[in-house]
């Protein structure tokens, strides 16, 4: 299972209100518009690449050798074939309380009369001679609920060109039982590049197993409330998005006739361009920083490249040396 650091991810909006206030006295006069800025946007993330999307784990379940990919799918980063191992279910974390009496656990009974009550029926007959209901305060309850855990990581997928139908059939070979990769895996479908890979199509995940789970972690598109692409929350991504816009800016200012000389909108142009592509370099260098983690196991797996070399009858070391 490979490691990856999760960016918190920010609305873009502030970047477009900088934009836009800077360059006000353009948006003002209606020289240009920030229709096009979710398309800028779009462009600066394709270029950094999908470390700059939010990246997700879901659990799909194949059924006829497809399942449904999730609405904010991008790109898929791994899918790991899991085996149906039934465990014990955990409890979660969180509670929710509630004054249904349909739950588990009771965290406060009901009180009536200044006293713990639990028949709801009982009367007070201290009323000016009438019987009535005292004063009820309603229990509480707490719920726990649990998860069940069936199934676990197998082996990892790998890409491939599946040659799959809706609802196929394997009665056309008669050698696929010859080549299954694990016991849990009914049937696979032939012409596919391996045993073990998948397919993406029609918002489809396609395998070459009929029936199982798949552990999938993918790269994902969000939004905020008003329909923005959320984008990292960090520095230097902030940065080159801002510059590429204002630079995006001036080019179209540049193919408009407006109050300002070509002259002076291509030395415009020309700086904001060389800005974008400055702050562009900045932040292609900030996304592949190692953090601490990373660092500290590449350099386990440095000290520990050469073990399999080690002799097993040393004298001053027993065994292979492990340097973790």
């Amino acid at each position: 299972m490979s490691y990856y650091y999760k960016y918190d991810f920010v609305s873009p909006e502030p970047v477009y209100s900088i934009v836009k206030e800077e360059l006000k006295s353009y948006f003002d006069t209606g020289a240009v518009d920030d229709l096009l800025f979710p398309t800028y946007l779009n462009k600066c993330l394709n270029k950094l690449g999908r470390t700059t999307y939010a990246i997700k784990e879901t659990a799909l379940d194949i059924c006829d050798f497809q399942a449904r990919l999730p609405d904010n799918f991008f790109a898929v980063r791994e899918a790991w074939m899991c085996a149906e191992v039934p465990q014990l279910p955990y409890q979660t974390a969180n509670s929710f309380y509630s004054q249904a009496a349909i739950t588990t656990i009771q965290v406060s009974p009901v009180i009536s009369g200044g006293s713990p009550c639990t028949n709801l029926d009982c009367t007070d007959t201290g009323c000016d001679g009438h019987s009535c209901l005292p004063e009820l305060i309603q229990a509480v309850y707490k719920t726990n609920s649990q998860t069940a855990r069936s199934y676990r990581k197998s082996y990892l997928l790998k890409p491939g060109n599946i040659s799959a139908r809706n609802k196929c059939d394997v009665d056309y070979t008669s050698n696929w039982e010859f080549a299954q990769p694990a016991p849990q895996i009914t049937q696979s479908t032939p012409g596919s590049s391996s045993f073990d890979s998948f397919d993406v199509r029609d918002n489809k995940f396609v395998t070459n197993f009929r029936n199982a789970i798949v552990h999938l972690v993918f790269y994902s598109t969000d939004y905020d409330n008003v329909g923005n692409q959320m984008i990292p929350d960090n520095y230097r991504i902030r940065e080159y998005v801002e510059a590429f816009i204002k630079y995006k800016v001036f080019e179209t200012l540049s193919n408009q006739i407006n109050d300002e000389t070509f002259n002076q909108v291509q030395q415009k142009l020309t700086y904001y361009k060389q800005m974008s592509e400055e702050a562009f370099i900045m932040a292609d260098i900030e996304i592949k920083k190692q953090d601490a983690w990373t660092k500290q196991r590449r350099i386990k797996n440095d000290l520990n490249r050469f073990n399999m070399y080690e002799l097993p009858n040393r004298t001053n070391r027993y065994g292979w040396r492990r340097n973790g």
